[in-house]
């Protein structure tokens, strides 16, 4: 059986997810994998046949996506060439982590397109969802990578073909410590934001990961680091808590490692504010930005506990499940 397996490469956490899929995959079949986007900062450590531009979000400085950037990085004859050009129709199932380029091109050519990904579990009406409606937010979602079939993963069950997270081997392996400091990963915010609002707290050490600064820097009790994979892990690993945007990977691991979480949605990024709404459900602190919240994050460093989860690794099985259902 040939499959295509098609993998949003905007966030890190869709390719973090993808190193433990891609070898389950690769047992199940012939594999090739396409990757399009470009604001990811994880490698992906197999063969890539196709790599495409797509759609990119690009994360802004004040707290939210850059929506001018976002747009203008979008050339809609590049996109139209990229959906085009993909031979799904050689392929005997097409699996799709919201991806649009692939899922596009199935789309035009009637294939069946398979969601196994985050973002198609929000389309549920029994996940939570921000009080605020967006319907332009909830629009985007919908359309932005259209498929046939969906198997999603959230923070909890939320209802029928939506699994717990995809933890990778990598992070279960690990033995969680508590050094006594924090990690912070809020690509949307300056770093320099950040050194003024967390320097607040001469108390706790914060280590940050930047995707705006190549180089290492020590301001008072906050050092902020480029974002790497491993050093990452081990900040994680070792920290009392995280303070993290409300994507959907980095929460899940700092949860199932029994961090204590704070999390901050992006602006304009209707999944995030979807995400933010589910771990608010479940106990975790949401902040709505940095503005005018220093007793929230006071009482938070405050905390000595975290949520409590149960993610089994039971990633094979979901695509066993889908396999039978969908392979040929």
């Amino acid at each position: 059986m040939r499959i295509l397996y098609a993998i949003q490469g905007t966030g890190n956490g869709h390719l973090s997810r993808a190193r433990d899929i891609v070898p389950i995959l690769q047992k199940k079949g012939e594999l090739d994998l396409l990757v399009s986007g470009y604001q990811a900062d994880v490698d992906l450590p197999f063969e890539v046949k196709y790599r495409c531009n797509g759609l990119s979000f690009i994360f802004g400085k004040s707290g939210g996506v850059d929506l001018l950037k976002t747009v203008t990085s979008v050339s809609p004859i590049t996109l139209y060439g990229e959906i085009k050009e993909i031979p799904v129709e050689k392929y005997d199932l097409v699996i799709n982590d919201f991806e649009p380029v692939s899922a596009w091109a199935c789309k035009l050519k009637n294939i069946p397109c398979i969601s196994l990904s985050h973002q198609c579990a929000l389309f549920s009406p029994k996940t939570p969802k921000p009080q605020k409606f967006d319907p332009v937010g909830k629009a985007i979602l919908s359309n932005y990578a259209p498929t046939t079939a969906n198997y999603g993963f959230h923070f909890d069950t939320f209802d029928k073909q939506i699994y717990t997270p995809v933890i990778r081997q990598q992070i279960r392996e690990l033995h969680p410590e508590n050094k006594g400091h924090y990690t912070v990963y809020l690509p949307s915010y300056r770093d320099q934001t950040l050194v003024e609002k967390l320097g607040k707290f001469p108390a706790a050490k914060w280590e940050v990961f930047s995707k705006h600064n190549k180089k290492p820097l020590e301001t008072g009790n906050v050092s902020i680091r480029p974002v790497n994979n491993d050093g990452f892990i081990k900040s994680m690993t070792t920290s009392m808590g995280v303070l993290c945007g409300a994507g959907f990977e980095t929460p899940a691991e700092a949860l199932f490692l029994e961090k204590k979480l704070m999390v901050i949605p992006m602006k304009n990024q209707y999944e995030q504010h979807c995400n933010a709404a589910a771990l608010e459900q479940m106990g975790v602190p949401v902040l709505q930005s940095l503005a005018g919240v220093d007793g929230k994050i006071e009482e938070w460093l405050e905390t000595s506990e975290g949520v409590r989860v149960n993610y089994p690794d039971i990633t094979e099985q979901i695509i066993d499940e889908l396999l039978q259902k969908h392979g040929k």
